[in-house]
């Protein structure tokens, strides 16, 4: 609905001779006394045009020119807010194209020729997913489905970290665990990874191989099975929650020369050196960030000769812009928030354009069964595991869960609520409302006759007056506007809490306002407005990648 008023206000402000580089911003306010909708535009623009901002308000109001019909009423409250009251006309009219637009309702044209990439996942292929991890897959998935909704063309990465010393880790292990299932002694360190998923790769290995790699003292081969073994176990875990990518790109490619060229890691020092933002001491080569104002240089190639996680993320970042992305969105966990800062400083240093990058952060999960909370350990082999969380409360909870807090909040996962079968837990709140209208509908067509698919006149809703057909009826048009917020902000949950005020707002309707006993076309009337609220659940649903039962 924003759309409707923006347009309006600035022929007012033209007529008035008024330009001004201040947004207009309408909003809603908590207290329908205020209106459906409101402005602060004269607020805004009253100092510069050296105007009374309450006078200005009502100069403006004058030389507002709405569509009939669909204003019932305008007015100026305390200092110069400008409060609009749409009619129920209005508010109707737009539920009979929400009905006409069907799936495409909310979607948008803002990205349309242009590309949009969001990284999610990229967990390091050294173990099974864990709850952590499935965070950032859920809410990378949404932020990609919320992207398609508004005309982007979207690619979906996992960038695959298949190179470095926890690599090196694993192939260790499991190599460990392999001599020892060959019956020779071998000592097992601590900082390697205990699992008991390492035993059973060993196991793996040796029926397939018996003890001829006993004397083996490379660990590639171990390290490349583990790879396959354990990638190909995440990748199905990823599938269970409908969680899909486009490609995978391999972090050893930023390593090797590209022919008579040099690696790009190699490439991104050689930049940064011209750029004068490279320094070498204690052995090390370090991204001079104090000449950026911070306390520390950070390390880029460690005295060991392997580079920090800094330096093939600066050169990851930079195929990005090569691939022509214009949104380049990477979701991470929170203990890549000092990290992310230096990418974007070296990525600026480099002349590339930082503000098509967008980072959502989401904090760390704890999960509680009975109130106790579980201990998470991937390395000492006690990870509270994505598989065993999918198979106690099902994919469609998981994924709620994961989002319906904000993700700039830690989540503490109650894996009792998930399971409960009640208005307590959101996921069947929300679905219960989408089954009740899918079971209202069942009993419309066998006792009226309704059939959503023939019965196309919409024009009935125009007979719905009262407060609760008009309160889910105006909730109803925000579904735009909801997902614009959530892009924005990249923050799904704005979502959840859309769909949890909407069910709330039709269960109200239903309770008030008889249905299937009233008046003919009353009833008709009704049932298409119930329509309506089954097709934005489903539209939402679609976007948090839960499913819409018919039936509970």
């Amino acid at each position: 609905m924003h759309e409707f008023f923006l347009p309006v206000i600035q022929r007012a402000l033209t007529a008035l001779g008024i330009t001004t580089d201040k947004a207009i911003r309408i909003e809603q306010p908590a207290d329908k006394k205020f209106g459906d909708f409101s402005t602060n535009i004269a607020l805004l623009v009253a100092k510069e045009c050296r105007r009374n901002p309450r006078e200005l308000a009502l100069e403006l109001i004058s030389h507002l020119e709405f569509p009939a019909d669909t204003i019932a009423n305008t007015e100026v409250a305390g200092p110069g807010f400008i409060n609009f009251y749409l009619t129920a006309h209005c508010i109707m009219r737009s539920v009979e194209e929400l009905l006409l637009m069907g799936d495409t309702y909310g979607n948008g044209t803002g990205g349309e020729g242009k590309k949009a990439i969001v990284e999610y996942v990229s967990a390091n292929p050294t173990g099974p997913l864990t709850i952590g991890r499935g965070r950032g897959g859920v809410l990378g998935d949404c932020i990609a489905n919320l992207f398609e909704t508004q005309g982007y063309r979207v690619t979906r990465e996992y960038y695959f970290n298949d190179a470095g010393r926890q690599m090196q880790i694993l192939g260790e292990s499991v190599r460990f665990r392999y001599l020892e299932r060959c019956g020779k002694e071998s000592s097992f360190p601590d900082s390697h990874y205990q699992g008991e998923y390492i035993r059973d790769i060993a196991e793996k290995i040796f029926n397939e191989k018996g003890n001829s790699l006993a004397e083996e003292s490379e660990v590639e081969f171990f390290k490349k099975s583990a790879e396959e073994i354990i990638f190909a176990s995440i990748r199905k875990t990823l599938e269970r929650l409908g969680i899909r990518h486009d490609t995978f790109f391999n972090e050893h490619t930023l390593y090797s020369a590209q022919g008579s060229e040099p690696s790009r890691n190699s490439a991104v020092i050689a930049s940064l050196t011209e750029a004068g933002f490279i320094g070498t001491y204690d052995g090390a080569t370090w991204f001079l960030t104090t000449k950026l104002g911070q306390e520390k240089d950070k390390v880029l190639i460690k005295s060991t000769g392997e580079p920090s996680y800094r330096l093939p993320d600066i050169a990851y970042h930079i195929t990005k812009y090569e691939r022509g992305f214009d949104k380049i969105v990477n979701v991470f966990g929170a203990d890549h928030i000092d990290e992310y800062p230096d990418v974007l400083e070296a990525l600026k240093i480099l002349g590339y354009d930082t503000s098509r990058i967008a980072v959502a952060i989401n904090q760390f999960v704890t999960t509680t069964v009975d109130g106790q909370t579980l201990k998470m350990s991937t390395r000492k082999g006690n990870a509270d595991l994505l598989d065993d969380l999918i198979d106690d409360v099902g994919a469609d909870a998981t994924r709620l869960f994961f989002i319906m807090r904000s993700k700039d909040s830690h989540l503490n996962f109650d894996v009792e609520l998930a399971k409960k079968q009640s208005k307590d837990n959101p996921v069947f709140y929300l679905q219960y409302a989408h089954a009740r209208i899918c079971s209202l509908l069942r009993m419309a067509k066998q006792e009226n006759g309704f059939d959503p698919d023939s019965d196309t006149e919409h024009h009935l809703l125009q007979l719905l007056s009262s407060p609760a057909e008009l309160q889910l009826g105006f909730a109803l048009l925000d579904y735009p506007d909801t997902i614009k917020g959530c892009l924005r902000l990249l923050e799904p949950q704005k979502m959840v809490d859309y769909l949890h005020s909407l069910a709330e707002h039709f269960h109200r309707f239903y309770q008030e306002c008889p249905i299937l006993k009233a008046d003919a076309d009353i009833s008709r009337a009704r049932l298409f407005l119930a329509l309506a609220t089954r097709q934005v659940l489903h539209n939402g649903f679609r976007i948090l990648g839960v499913s819409a039962p018919e039936s509970m």
